[in-house]
């Protein structure tokens, strides 16, 4: 009984938190009913479920590392670390928060064949709306790319997180949070950035190959 009364304890939600949360609640499910009524829900919903599978964050691990694998230029290599450092940092940053606020998702959540691939247990941060984010920063500014790319970056992060609200997957707080983490994941990783030595060494014990330029001494 005593473990059980410290355990409700430790997750008791003050009054404000708990308002908070109502609010978020009431809001994320009335803008997604206004939003249902001016769009055709269930004809874009394979659309919706095709955004959460593009930045869902196994794809972009595994097609990372092919990337890295497959195209073999030096010029590259330094992009290519720091990005990868960057999806890890994003994974670890969401674990964390979620393992510690643990907030449910929505009720209206659809368990299909779709959620096995991206929904987990917990709601807050949403995962995809922080790596989205993320990935948008990193190639606007860390890593530029041509000015032709930044739209098609920016509506594509902007549709990651509208689609898991309309797919009920996420509160609007938890889009924020998410949003926010990736726009922190960006400068973290802007003040951790590795140089083109240090990822040259990386590329090079990861394939086991001796590269040019790919010894590191601390």
């Amino acid at each position: 009984m005593d473990l059980n009364t410290t355990h409700q304890k430790k997750r008791e939600v003050s009054g404000t938190l708990r308002k908070i949360i109502a609010a978020d609640v009431f809001l994320t499910d009335r803008f997604c009913n206004w939003a249902n009524c001016f769009l055709p829900f269930r004809s874009l919903r394979v659309h919706y479920k095709a955004l959460e599978i593009s930045c869902h964050g196994i794809p972009w691990l595994t097609g990372w590392m092919a990337f890295i694998w497959l195209v073999d230029s030096r010029s590259l290599y330094q992009m290519q670390v720091n990005f990868f450092i960057g999806l890890l940092l994003d994974i670890l940053f969401v674990c964390v928060l979620k393992a510690f606020t643990r907030r449910r998702r929505p009720t209206a959540n659809q368990s299909d064949m779709f959620a096995t691939v991206g929904p987990d247990k917990y709601s807050f941060p949403s995962g995809h709306a922080s790596r989205a984010c993320f990935i948008a920063v990193f190639f606007i500014f860390l890593y530029p790319l041509f000015f032709i790319f930044y739209m098609p970056l920016m509506a594509w992060s902007i549709s990651i997180c509208m689609s898991r609200l309309l797919l009920r997957r996420h509160h609007s707080l938890d889009i924020i949070g998410g949003v926010l983490l990736g726009v922190f994941e960006a400068v973290l990783l802007s003040w951790l950035w590795v140089s083109e030595d240090f990822a040259v060494w990386i590329v090079s014990w990861l394939s086991d190959e001796k590269l040019e330029g790919g010894s590191y001494h601390v």
